[in-house]
């Protein structure tokens, strides 16, 4: 057991002493080696660089496939095509803590306002004993409005204390996954015509989406070899967020959209589907992590083998964008969820160690699961600090022999260069951010758009306090033994909600 303990502590290690030996060198040998310095920044700015330009060439392949597939009459067509199609169900899983009775019943009214028949759905509204009181009084109010609108509606509520696990999004759809598998064998239902989609409580699918998914499911020659993930939109509130929450909700977007487009790298995130033949061969989320909507996918990788992928699906479904009480809660929110998504770091260590136990997977293949992993947690943490922070301290630094050098006097011509070619990026999604908005609302001034223009000014900013230091903050915690328990994410609407 210690020398399990040692290996997992090892692990655990790695990814933060990757980041902190960066910026420990980048600091100490600005002062020591200031020259050696220059040429790191400018090949880390220039590989940025390139990351962007495939960043725009992706986004603009996965924005012309969004916008037909938002023009595809997908209900009708999968009617046209497969005559079975009322074989499969919806297993829409939707678990919640405390939040309020509109955000449930907006869920459940998206739910029957799909283009797909309301008696194909068996809804699960999975809560917690820890919070009964407010949990029962939502599901008598959901029964009552709801009870006769769907095939099945089911009600679970998690038990506090479990053994092995942790309060945490994952643990309560385990023990809902286990009681509605019950109900699916009372009703001799084929596991592989169950169709499971996992959802925050507060997503809004879009109406054609389950049609959308049922279609790419019966299409797929091994359906039950892969999840679906839909582009999602953080966007539902994003009238009345401020203006570093619409940054990360857009910037999240667009970077799940340029994924969508490389299958092969592509994991589950945030609500997303997969077939209850598979949910069941894996033995349902774990209980004991915070990152439970991609790691399901891993175990479906490992359990069939490698011949496990993500089929992406150009339909969205929208949640709420941060926000909080106060403007300050609001920040402390989005610093929040952004360390909780981080914090998805904690599948290296289990990627590796599964890994070494499995023969059957080929090592190109591990190998490239792997550099996805840490090569994504590294830069996100890393790079918005080396380029806007670290990128002109040994130019401030060197002495002034160095300074005088030809290499130090075009160093901050070519940062410059680099960096303003580099905004193209953000010129890209400021303009297509325009189109991704819902409805503004009466209430809401046309002012509002100046300030969605003026917003992506901030980007640096952003991307250093609510990307980076999230990151390094989760990264930092695996690697001191800290680990980080679930936070739910604050709902919060106005009353004029559009």
């Amino acid at each position: 057991m210690k020398h399990e303990h040692l290996i997992q502590r090892t692990l655990e290690v790695i990814p933060a002493l990757l980041v902190w030996i960066t910026f420990i060198l980048a600091i100490g040998l600005s002062f020591l080696r200031p020259v050696w310095v220059m040429y790191f920044i400018i090949i880390f700015d220039l590989y940025w660089l390139f990351r962007v330009l495939y960043f725009i060439m992706y986004l603009a392949v996965a924005w012309r496939r969004y916008r037909r597939s938002l023009r595809q009459d997908w209900y009708s067509d999968l009617k046209a095509t497969f005559p079975n199609w009322r074989d499969y169900y919806h297993l829409v899983f939707l678990p919640m803590y405390r939040e309020p009775y509109e955000i449930v019943s907006s869920t459940l009214d998206a739910l029957l306002g799909s283009e797909y028949p309301n008696d194909r759905f068996i809804v699960v509204l999975a809560g917690e004993e820890r919070a009964h009181d407010y949990f029962s009084e939502i599901a008598e109010r959901v029964r009552t409005a709801y009870g006769n609108s769907f095939y099945r509606l089911l009600v679970t509520e998690h038990p506090s204390d479990l053994p092995d696990e942790i309060p945490a999004k994952g643990a309560n759809i385990n023990y809902a996954g286990h009681q509605v598998k019950r109900l699916i064998d009372d009703l001799g239902i084929d596991y592989d015509k169950v169709i499971v989609s996992t959802f925050d409580i507060d997503t809004i699918a879009h109406q054609q989406y389950f049609a959308c998914l049922t279609y790419a499911y019966v299409s797929s020659d091994k359906p039950t070899r892969s999840s679906y993930q839909p582009v999602v939109l953080y966007n539902n509130t994003i009238w009345q967020a401020s203006a570093p929450m619409r940054l990360a909700a857009f910037s999240t977007t667009f970077w799940l959209m340029t994924e969508l487009v490389r299958p092969d790298r592509l994991f589950t995130f945030s609500s997303h589907s997969m077939s209850f033949r598979a949910l069941v061969d894996v033995g349902f989320w774990q209980k004991d992590i915070v990152s439970e909507d991609s790691r399901i996918f891993f175990q479906g990788f490992f359990r069939y083998n490698g011949d496990y992928r993500v089929t992406p699906l150009y339909i969205p479904v929208s949640m709420d964008t941060v926000a909080g009480k106060t403007a300050w809660d609001g920040l402390k929110n989005l610093y929040k969820q952004q360390r909780r998504w981080a914090w998805g770091v904690e599948h290296f260590p289990y990627l590796v160690r599964t890994m070494s136990r499995n023969n059957r997977i080929s090592f190109r293949k591990k190998l490239k699961l792997l550099w996805i992993q840490i090569e994504g947690m590294y830069t996100w943490a890393t790079a918005p600090i080396v380029i806007f922070v670290l990128g002109r301290l040994p130019l401030a630094v060197a002495d002034s022999h160095v300074q005088q050098s030809v290499l130090a006097q075009n160093t901050p011509i070519l940062l410059e260069i680099l960096l303003n070619l580099s905004m193209l990026g953000i010129l890209v999604i400021g303009s297509m951010s325009f189109f991704l908005l819902p409805p503004r609302g009466a209430h809401v001034s046309r002012k509002r758009y100046i300030s969605m223009f003026f917003q992506w000014a901030l980007l640096p900013f952003s991307l250093i306090f609510f990307s980076s230091l999230p990151a390094i903050d989760a990264q930092t915690r695996l690697m001191l033994g800290k680990h980080l328990g679930f936070s739910v994410t604050e709902k919060v609407r106005g009353t004029n909600r559009p």
